[in-house]
Parts: structure tokens; sequence; C-alpha cells
């Protein structure tokens, strides 16, 4: 399948708020942190957002979707099953008109199993219920690693993906580089005086890490800047590609520290994952546990940025650039407690 590259132009909000205050765009996957920061920036460029997300296990009766998704004010909140495609229509459509579609959804492991129910059939579901109902385009959340594709995740994304360029949508799928929250799990371990884990000399793999405010404007942009319309998007943030070494370096200045680093050798991690392969054979339960090693060393080996289709290579060069935060600015108010980020499974770093 063949990958546009595209430069974007410059987002215009104010443009986009004149023409957009009228149409509705359905949402999915916006309780993530991309999600979150995309519906805000729907609802600032003048959309009517609705966004259909899951039942909360714990909630009570008398709390209001409001005060549980703080991050989704002045979006409309409805509650249904992805898994479903009636849930889907009767829940998220409900017998009502959209003129766009938009979905962060993503898979919470990438283990296979979750991968193909949420990446590709949640979201088969959501195109077959979009045809359905006569939305005309729809706008996808997918990832800058699917073009080296090894994993289960990255599998069911591209399948899906092929799914959404045939179905006869206007369609924009939106690859992002790496995320700042993704790139932020050892901030907490170099302040207690601990090393940073590089693997390899931790120069293997550089990356545009993009911020979620500057990802959730680009991909509301879709919507209406036609240069973005029936094309694969690779994006990353502002400034040159940086390596985890970079990081590395970067972290310590900013907290006054003296550099330590502990490496991590490749070939460990390697027979990891043939050990926890072999094992699973007899532990069904180790098989996620291997797919879970081969996605790590998956990061820790592959850039993310284009890959040229003619020298094989991650070219820093090819990789469109969009947004005003980099990554050491982040780190910046991070260190000065201006900014916090939810960790969850970034934490393993600790």
């Amino acid at each position: 399948m063949s990958q546009p590259i595209f430069s974007p132009a410059p987002l215009s909000l104010s443009n986009s708020s004149k023409t957009s205050s009228t149409r509705r765009v359905l949402m999915f996957g916006a309780t993530g942190t991309i999600g979150q920061a995309t519906a805000q920036a729907l609802v600032q460029q003048g959309f009517k957002v609705t966004c259909l997300i899951r039942i909360p296990k714990k909630q009570k009766n008398t709390e209001m979707p409001e005060n549980l998704y703080p991050f989704l004010k002045d979006t409309q909140i409805r509650f249904g099953d992805v898994s479903d495609s009636s849930s889907i229509l009767n829940n998220g459509f409900c017998g009502e008109h959209f003129d766009v579609i938009v979905s962060c959804l993503a898979s919470r492991t990438g283990t296979p199993k979750d991968a193909w129910k949420i990446d590709y059939q949640a979201h088969a579901n959501i195109l077959e219920c979009a045809k359905k109902m006569q939305v005309g385009q729809m706008i996808l959340l997918s990832a800058i690693c699917v073009q080296k594709p090894l994993l289960a995740f990255q599998h069911a994304k591209l399948a899906f993906e092929k799914l959404l360029i045939n179905s006869g949508l206007n369609y924009s799928i939106v690859r992002p580089t790496a995320f700042f929250k993704s790139l932020s799990g050892q901030i907490k371990r170099v302040q207690n005086g601990k090393s940073f884990l590089i693997f390899g000399d931790g120069q293997l793999t550089s990356c545009k890490p993009i911020s979620d405010k500057d990802l959730g404007e680009y991909i509301a942009s879709c919507i209406d800047n036609s240069a973005q319309h029936h094309q694969i998007l690779p994006i990353g943030g502002p400034g040159e590609a940086i390596t985890p070494l970079q990081q590395g370096e970067k972290l310590f200045e900013l907290l006054g520290k003296t550099p330590k680093y502990s490496k991590v050798p490749i070939s460990l991690m390697s027979f990891i994952i043939t050990t926890l392969s072999i094992l699973g054979s007899i532990i069904p339960s180790l098989k996620d546990k291997a797919e879970l090693a081969k996605i790590g060393r998956y990061y820790a080996t592959e850039s993310m940025l284009v890959l040229n289709p003619v020298t094989g290579q991650y070219d820093e060069t090819l990789t469109p650039s969009t947004g005003t935060q980099t990554l050491f600015e982040f780190y910046k108010e991070l260190v000065a407690n201006k900014t916090g980020v939810d960790l969850k499974e970034h934490s393993v770093f600790d």
C-alpha cells in the first residue's frame, strides 16, 4: 500500500470555527490523552461533538457524565459498546445525523486478542455503522510504526486502514510519531537518583515527539483541510529528531544531576522473548507476556520516523512536523511541577 508523504499546512483555528459551527462529530476514544486533546480541539474549532465511551465500571447512578469527565467539557457524552454494532447505532448515533467520525480508539495492551478486538473489529463496526448512517468522512488516529509491521496490533491497524481506504468515505489516516507520555516514564526514576535506562548505546533509535495538544489540533484540522483528505499522514512534533540518549542527557541537565546510565543489551530482550514464547506453549498466560516483550524490543530498536521507501531507512527529513511544544519544554514543565502526566503503563521504569 502506498504511503503518501504530506507536509502539513499551518493550522488555522479561526477559519475552521467559522465553517464548522453547524456540523456534528461523533467521536470514539475520547477518554485517552490524545482523545481528550482532540475533543477539546474540535470544540474550540466550533464543531458539535458527541463522545461515545464505555460505561465506567464503578459509576453510580447519581453521578453526572460531566462530573466524571471534566476534560470533555462542552461535548455530549453517551455510553455504549464499540464491540457491538447495535450499541454504536442505538447508543451512539441514536438515529441522528453526523457529518464526521473521529476515532482515537486503540487497544490498551497491543496483545493479539485485544488488538484484533479493538484496533480492527471495533473500528470495522464503527465504519459499518457510519456507512449505514451515511456519514461522509472519517478521521482515524493510527500509528507510524505500522510502516514496518512485525506485531499483532500493527497488522490489526493496517487491516482496518485498508478497510477504510476502500470504504468510499473521505478519510484521513493520521500516523503520529512518539507521544510525550511514552517518553516520560523515567523522570521519577532519575529524580530519585537512579540511572536512566537505555537500550544498546541509546542511539539506536530516534523520533520527533508530538504533544497531545498539537496532535489533537492536527487531527481536528483534517476535517476541513482538503490537502489532508484521502491521505495517510505521518506527523511529528517541532524540532529535530532526538535519541533516547539525548532524552536522558536533558533530564539530568534539568535536574542538575550527574548523568548515570544503565545499558540494557538487545540480546537480553531477545532471550527473554524466546524464553517466554517457549513457556507460552505450556502456560498460555505467558503468550501475552511474550508479545509485550516483543513490543518493548520493537520500540527499543525501531525509530518512530517515516521509513524511506527508496533507501529502506528511517528518515527525519521525510517526517513532517507540526505544533509548537517540544519534548524538552514539556520535561522542563514536569520538573518544575507546572504540569503532570498520568504514566500508567509507562511507569514500569520506576
